[in-house]
C-alpha cells in the first residue's frame, strides 16, 4: 500500500470522525495521530486532505450536489459523502494528480468502507466533477 493510499484512508476516517463528532480539523487530526501510525508522507498527504475539506466543505458539497443528480447529501451515507468531499477536493486542488488515480482510489476506498452500491455511486458522481472541472487524464 503507497503513502498515498494510506493518507486518502486515514484522511476518510478523520472526515467521518469530524462529521460525527463535530470536531474540528485540528482535533481530529490529533485524535488520529495520537492512536494511529502513518508514514510521513502519508500523514502529511492526510492532512492536506482534512484540512483542505474541512476549509471548503460547503463550496464541495454545493459541487457535489449538482453532480449527484437524484441524491440530497443528507440521504448519502456519510462514507459516500466524505470520499465524494476528499476526491472533489483533490479533483480541484491536486493538478499533480492524475484524475484515474483519483477515481480509482475513492473506488477502492468505498468498496472497503462503503455499501454495496458504494463504489459505483462515488465512481459516477467524481467522474461527472471531474468533466465538469476539464480533468483529462493523457490517455483519454
Amino acid at each position: 500500500m503507497g503513502a498515498r493510499h494510506s493518507g486518502r484512508e486515514s484522511a476518510l476516517q478523520m472526515l467521518f470522525q469530524i462529521e460525527v463528532s463535530g470536531a474540528s480539523a485540528e482535533e481530529a487530526i490529533a485524535l488520529f495521530w495520537r492512536n494511529f501510525e502513518g508514514e510521513p508522507e502519508g500523514r502529511a498527504y492526510a492532512e492536506e486532505i482534512v484540512r483542505g475539506v474541512y476549509e471548503a466543505t460547503e463550496e464541495l458539497d454545493a459541487r457535489i450536489a449538482a453532480a449527484s443528480k437524484h441524491w440530497r447529501l443528507e440521504r448519502m451515507g456519510r462514507v459516500d459523502r466524505n470520499l465524494l468531499r476528499a476526491g472533489t477536493w483533490e479533483l480541484e486542488h491536486r493538478q499533480d494528480v492524475p484524475r484515474a488515480v483519483i477515481l480509482d482510489e475513492a473506488v477502492e476506498l468505498a468498496k472497503a468502507y462503503g455499501s454495496e452500491s458504494s463504489s459505483s455511486f462515488v465512481n459516477g458522481v467524481l467522474d461527472r466533477i471531474a468533466e465538469e472541472l476539464g480533468r483529462k487524464d493523457m490517455d483519454r
